[in-house]
């Protein structure tokens, strides 16, 4: 059987955002896919009774993309959110138990996102962007010019946000009720939560002044009828994903403390609803409780909080009791990565993945799906082995191993070292097509978590800030863990070629594969995509402009020599590692001007360089990018990694 090659990315399919009946009988969650004929991503709702007696059942049929499934409180409706006609998702409602056709509640011109229904069930609170009337002009010539006068004025993926804030709306179920937009100005307001009479909403905004200019965010208290919102919180860090308690007392949420002070731990905090008093309930985890991708907001379990955390490479979930009289503790230790979760009379369910099974829903030990079982059925997959490697200093690397699928232990392999994005996010126990296609390929592959990655302590994060203050800054620490974690893979497994090494990474993995090339040339030939290779103009062009001093230390234009002395783009004299460079052309987190300097600078001077560019892209393009630009994209990869790395293998 063959491993998985780039094509194989057409016949997968997850399960995942698991919600609960409220009798915590059935599940309905989602199904992604990509359409075989049109090659456009896929979405569909399902729902399987959570005791597994009966075969899944599928509950929406929309052309493109139906999502966020979610019931109504006395669970007589379902609520979800579809692309049907254009490109704009919109709010739908179905009766659960006449099953027909769907009700439309929402005509708007921006996407509904984020459904949250009132607890006597009449009416559902979303988020939504104003609508900017200039897109709508169809020539781009005669459009006006955009004015701006403030930082975050464009989000990667999402485009210009200059007049196209998202703001809290309401819309009731009776026909013809229409939607009632709750909050405005240029604010963007989110995570909508209902108190639970119904009177109030709570959500998470940033409405201080110069909000553009910092990382703050507070939790703010709206009336379902409308009116002025109320800041709850003291404006000294970053909230997110508030969730009212049964009794209405308690607002849980997560917290980020600090400003400019990357990266800290988000923790589980409560809020006293009425005074804003914050008490932090995961301050002895020392762990992440908001992972990367974003799960959901904590879940009340009566006095108790469920919630996820990053460990080491897992996802799992722990709860912890909301007045502070209990430590946290775990409730679901799988060997794997938790992406969905849902709890309801007392009955929890889960969507897990693990590094040889995409997402799929579990309830305890129980697999309620099996959407990816003819992808599993014909493709061989490689499982990874973990092993530890020790830095020059003593620290210890948590790092894997994976065998080339046609493993044959007489033969050593061509081995690519792997480096994430973040650098405040993990590698670990998941399913990750770049690491499957390479394996298939027959490639040895390595990766890891070193200084800098979430998913440990507070301290192994906040190890690479600086230079300015705080620590010695990006390229340095984490460098050396790299370095020692390629050592000792070569030393421990005898199949690994030393001689035809590769790296590649994207985003921070991307500038760590810059850097990495341009302080030694250890590595056959690299591939930095999507990468931040020049600090400073990276900190006044991208979507996060003006926020890089959090790692830093100081802005760009305060320390200059900081920040040209942590880019890799001031060693390119030093680089003559054959490099590969992939860009998306709408890139906005890391612009494309980033990928064109290092080219330019290099090209000139003759060295081996190549600049892929991927139009109509963005910083997602190898996670929810079109799938037949994912598919070029391997194509790329594994043919330059071949055909530098092909010459010398040996038997």
């Amino acid at each position: 059987m063959a491993g998985m090659q780039p094509e194989d990315v057409f016949r997968l399919a997850s399960a995942g955002d698991p919600r609960l009946s409220p009798d915590g009988v059935t599940v309905a969650y989602v199904v992604a896919w990509v359409d075989e004929e049109s090659r456009e991503p896929r979405s569909a709702v399902w729902a399987v009774p959570v005791d597994g007696s009966t075969e899944p059942r599928r509950l929406t049929f929309g052309p493109k993309r139906d999502a966020t499934p979610r019931w109504s409180p006395d669970g007589r409706w379902l609520a979800f959110t579809s692309v049907r006609d254009g490109e704009v998702a919109q709010l739908y409602v179905s009766p659960v138990d006449a099953p027909g056709e769907a009700r439309r509640l929402t005509d708007l011109k921006e996407d509904v996102q984020g459904p949250v229904w009132a607890p006597d069930a009449s009416r559902i609170a979303f988020t939504a962007r104003d609508h900017d009337p200039d897109d709508d002009v169809d020539e781009t010539a005669r459009r006006p010019p955009r004015r701006i006068g403030r930082l975050q004025y464009r989000l990667d993926k999402d485009g210009w946000t200059v007049r196209r804030t998202h703001h809290v709306w309401v819309v009731g179920l009776p026909d013809g009720d229409r939607p009632m937009q709750l909050t405005s100005g240029d604010f963007e307001d989110l995570d909508p939560t209902w108190a639970p009479d119904g009177s109030r909403i709570a959500f998470v905004s940033a409405r201080h002044d110069d909000w553009d200019l910092t990382t703050m965010s507070d939790v703010f208290v709206v009336l379902s009828s409308g009116g002025e919102p109320q800041r709850l919180t003291a404006t000294d860090g970053a909230y997110a994903r508030p969730a009212w308690s049964p009794e209405g007392s308690r607002i849980a949420a997560y917290f980020t403390p600090g400003v400019f002070d990357d990266p800290r731990h988000a923790r589980v905090v409560v809020l006293d609803a009425a005074g804003g008093e914050r008490s932090v309930l995961t301050e002895t985890l020392d762990r992440n409780c908001l992972p990367y991708p974003p799960i959901r907001e904590p879940l009340w379990d009566g006095d108790q909080l469920i919630f996820a955390v990053e460990d080491a490479g897992r996802v799992p979930l722990y709860r912890v009791s909301a007045d502070g009289s209990s430590q946290p503790r775990p409730v679901l230790e799988p060997d794997g990565w938790v992406t969905g979760y849902d709890l309801a009379a007392g009955t929890l369910v889960h969507a897990l993945t693990t590094p040889i099974l995409p997402s799929e829903l579990f309830a305890g030990d129980r697999r309620l799906t099996d959407v990816s079982h003819t992808f599993r059925n014909d493709v061989a997959l490689s499982e990874p082995e973990a092993f530890v490697a020790v830095a020059p200093d003593g620290a210890k690397i948590d790092a894997w191993v994976m065998r080339p699928v046609d493993f044959d232990e007489e033969q050593t392999y061509p081995t690519v070292l792997n480096i994430h994005g973040g650098p405040f996010t993990q590698y670990g126990q998941r399913f990750f097509d770049e690491f499957q296609v390479q394996a298939g390929a027959g490639s040895v592959v390595v990766y890891a978590n070193p200084r800098g990655s979430s998913g440990y302590a507070e301290e192994w994060g906040r190890a690479i800030r600086g230079p300015v203050e705080g620590g010695p800054g990006w390229g340095s620490v984490d460098y050396d863990d790299l370095m020692a974690v390629v050592d000792e893979a070569v030393k421990r497994f005898r199949f690994i070629d030393p001689d035809r090494l590769a790296v590649m990474g994207g985003s921070y993995g991307g500038y760590m594969t810059s850097w990495i090339v341009g302080h030694t040339d250890r590595f056959r030939c690299a591939i930095s995509e999507r990468a931040v290779n020049d600090m400073a103009s990276e900190d006044g062009t991208s979507d996060l402009a003006g926020f890089f001093r959090g790692y830093v230390g100081a802005a760009a234009w305060e320390e200059p020599g900081a920040y040209a002395r942590i880019s890799p783009l001031s060693y390119a004299a030093d680089m003559t590692t054959p490099l590969l460079i992939l860009h998306s052309e709408e890139d906005l987190r890391c612009p494309i001007n980033q990928g064109e300097q290092l080219f330019t600078v290099l090209r000139s001077m003759r060295r081996d360089v190549e600049l892929v560019r991927f139009p109509a892209e963005s910083h997602e393009l190898t996670r929810s990018g079109s799938p037949t630009h994912r598919v070029q994209r391997f194509g790329i990869v594994l043919e330059f990694l071949d055909r530098q790395l092909r010459e010398g293998a040996s038997t």
